[in-house]
């Protein structure tokens, strides 16, 4: 079997999505999961390290994102959510907060896309619905990454 090389971020965000989804359900340690997951993959070094940062900080901040998921997501308890839509919007949600490099519209985008594509066509709305009620109440510009104000030399 030949060894799918990563070209982008997209095809990393479903590295971290199947990593985060398979861990729900068999939950161990994420470093010694990731040892294993790693075998007949061939990501590059910037897409590895970015994945294993975004898992990380999603296994980390677990109880956070749910508790911003549930309070956001109308008459829904994260527990409640399928578990493909309940991934793919932690994970979203963990770039919006955390990631300063990443637009939270392109943290959005993705996630419809990967709860469209794994999920169902109402599984993207409805993750649409509940990142665009947080992104609203967070404190950042949603279309560009955040650049620090440069320090005067």
């Amino acid at each position: 079997m030949q060894k799918k090389k990563v070209s982008g971020r997209r095809e990393t965000r479903e590295w971290i999505m199947q990593f985060l989804f398979q861990l729900d359900f068999n939950p161990e340690p994420a470093d010694i999961a990731l040892k294993g997951f790693w075998e007949g993959k061939d990501p590059n070094e910037r897409e590895k390290t970015y994945a294993e940062e975004i898992i990380k900080g999603v296994v980390q901040r677990k109880d956070e994102l749910d508790d911003r998921l549930s309070q956001y997501a109308k008459r829904w308890d994260s527990e409640r959510m399928g578990a493909v839509d309940r991934t793919v919007m932690r994970v979203a949600l963990f770039e919006m907060l955390y990631r300063d490099d990443v637009p939270p519209v392109v943290s959005i985008n993705e996630a419809v896309h990967f709860a469209k594509d794994f999920s169902s066509f109402q599984s993207g709305r409805f993750v649409n619905g509940v990142l665009d009620r947080i992104r609203k109440d967070i404190d950042r510009p949603a279309r560009t990454a955040y650049k620090p104000p440069q320090g005067d030399d």
